[in-house]
């Protein structure tokens, strides 16, 4: 079996998260109460939990020239995966923070990206390797 990243955060409207998640990225649904939601990303377990309350703040730094929300979360993908994905956000109309684009070029590490906020201003970056023997490449 392979190891499985579990993640929760803050959502203030779980109607919209499960449009988002379930309808924009596809991700399935699972176990949900009238607080929490559990949904698969990738096979990946993510849980958007109720919290109206939580504050967030605009906090970014400054990565090969872009302005990276954080905090974030996100997947690593294979090329082509990313592709389709950016492909599909494109035609749903998402509004990207950061557009689909490849990052250090020609460089170790080069890679695919794309950030984009859920309902409730939640940073996602989906990123996109050919090789992933250079995800931790310096």
């Amino acid at each position: 079996m392979k190891n499985l990243f579990h993640l929760a955060f803050p959502v203030d409207d779980l109607d919209k998260a499960r449009e988002f998640y379930g309808g924009v990225l596809g991700c399935e649904e699972g176990r949900s109460s009238d607080c929490w939601i559990d949904f698969s990303l990738y096979g990946h377990q993510i849980v958007t939990h109720l919290a109206p309350e939580f504050t967030r703040q605009n906090i970014t730094n400054g990565v090969d020239a872009d302005a990276v929300p954080i905090p974030h979360f996100g997947i690593l993908l294979g090329m082509e995966e990313w592709k389709e994905l950016a492909e599909k956000l494109k035609e749903k109309g998402l509004q990207f923070v950061i557009e689909p684009k490849i990052r250090f070029a020609g460089e170790v590490g080069e890679q695919a990206t794309m950030f984009f906020l859920d309902p409730s201003g939640n940073a996602l970056e989906f990123k996109g390797f050919r090789d992933f023997s250079t995800v931790f490449s310096k």
